[in-house]
């Protein structure tokens, strides 16, 4: 296993943001309706909220229209206006996993850069735990800075919501 820890590199991405790192958080977890990549749906039915339970353990999640529940993952860290760190539940084929065994994990780091921007950094992280395939999702995930995620994530800012 260490070999392939080695062979999967992290995927880091960042954008500056005008807004200060605890609104920059308060977005991205109070509002992800606002910037999640419409294309990232693990529910089959359409799609009707995404939420993130507050603190360490809490759960980032989607319902459908019937309710249907499924868990994107839990947060392991929670420091407002700081870092956000949760298991990224999925498989090699963009499917959902039950369980954090086999997730990696997202790292969020806030950093203000003066009185009134903050750069924003997203990192994939221990990819080597999606097992076989976790080189086509890094293959999926590596390219340039933004990236959609943070991209949708800073015209949701700018929009001011």
């Amino acid at each position: 296993m260490p070999e392939q820890t080695q062979s999967i590199p992290d995927v880091r991405k960042t954008v500056t943001v005008a807004a200060t790192p605890e609104d920059c958080f308060r977005v991205f977890t109070e509002q992800p309706a606002q910037w999640w990549p419409p294309s990232h749906v693990l529910v089959k039915k359409e799609r009707a909220g995404l939420a993130f339970e507050p603190g360490v353990g809490g759960r980032y999640y989607e319902w459908d229209v019937d309710g249907t529940e499924i868990a994107w993952g839990r947060v392991l860290e929670w420091e407002p206006g700081r870092r956000l760190v949760m298991t990224w539940r999925i498989d090699a084929n963009w499917q959902s996993i039950p369980d954090d065994e086999r997730a990696s994990e997202i790292e969020v780091d806030l950093e203000p850069v003066d009185a009134t921007h903050t750069k924003v950094s997203l990192a994939h992280v221990k990819l080597h735990k999606h097992g076989e395939g976790a080189d086509r999702i890094f293959r999926a995930l590596d390219g340039p800075s933004p990236g959609e995620t943070l991209e949708l994530f800073a015209k949701a800012v700018a929009r001011g919501v």
